[in-house]
């Protein structure tokens, strides 16, 4: 087929991810080299880690304690209800827990990414920067995927945490299990293999969704509502690459035998 007749969906989306893929690669050519903007990096981890956490906190306990009462019927079916603990941290740990972690940061990091540089291209504050000296890339764009490459993995391992102690919770519900022996029945169901994957591919969550979001929001045109639109796909494009990665991810862990 002759490029003239490649359908413009097609077209369009080729050339999306060339786009990304190029404003990917600028990331890393100014991400290790000096001057850096330390302040900057420290003010982004706030807002995107701390800031997010409540969020996050609250999600990872509504988790863990549905997962541990919608499982527990089909566990006493099978008379393995004793299995439950081991059950839902191991599902927690490797899949949900970092999945839905990356798809809530999406939502709010990548959206207000998109939309704070957006309005900071319609209103000509990127070109102002780089008018008076400041290059805007490493202080916008470098800062802001770091600390989302930086902060996921820590919200990650806190959402663990919290939702495996919701499904001690769940399973007091109508059980009585003590703590001791909840933990042994975790810890010696989980190993170093659940969490190291879950954590590595935590960071490539964080990547994606800093670069489409500084991507879109560096990329903005038509006015405010071009604004309205890179929020809005910054998510979209973000969601649909956290869950393209966690396939790679799953598939990379079963040829290694991590699984």
């Amino acid at each position: 087929m002759e490029p003239a007749q490649t359908p413009s969906a097609l077209r369009k989306v080729l050339l999306e991810v060339g786009e990304v893929s190029f404003f990917t690669g600028r990331f890393f050519r100014e991400a290790f080299r000096p001057r850096f903007e330390w302040r900057e990096l420290i003010r982004q981890s706030f807002l995107n880690g701390y800031l997010s956490l409540p969020l996050v906190a609250v999600t990872a306990f509504i988790m863990g304690l549905v997962l541990t009462i919608q499982s527990r019927p089909t566990l006493e079916s099978f008379g393995a209800e004793t299995m439950l603990p081991a059950m839902v941290s191991i599902s927690i740990v490797r899949e949900i827990g970092p999945v839905i972690t990356a798809l809530i940061c999406a939502g709010r990091i990548g959206s207000s990414m998109g939309a704070e540089l957006g309005s900071m291209k319609v209103t000509e504050q990127i070109d102002a920067m780089e008018v008076s000296g400041t290059n805007p890339f490493k202080y916008l764009v470098v800062t802001r995927v770091w600390s989302t490459i930086l902060m996921l993995p820590l919200l990650v391992i806190i959402a663990d945490a919290i939702s495996i102690f919701a499904c001690y919770i769940g399973v007091n519900i109508k059980g009585a299990v003590s703590w001791d022996l909840f933990q042994q029945q975790v810890f010696d169901a989980l190993v170093f293999s659940d969490v190291f994957p879950a954590l590595i591919k935590s960071v490539f969550f964080g990547l994606a969704i800093g670069v489409v979001g500084c991507y879109k929001g560096f990329t903005t045109e038509k006015g405010t509502e071009g604004v309205g639109r890179a929020a809005h796909s910054a998510v979209v494009l973000a969601s649909l690459l956290i869950f393209i990665l966690d396939l790679v991810a799953v598939q990379v862990t079963e040829i290694m035998g991590l699984n």
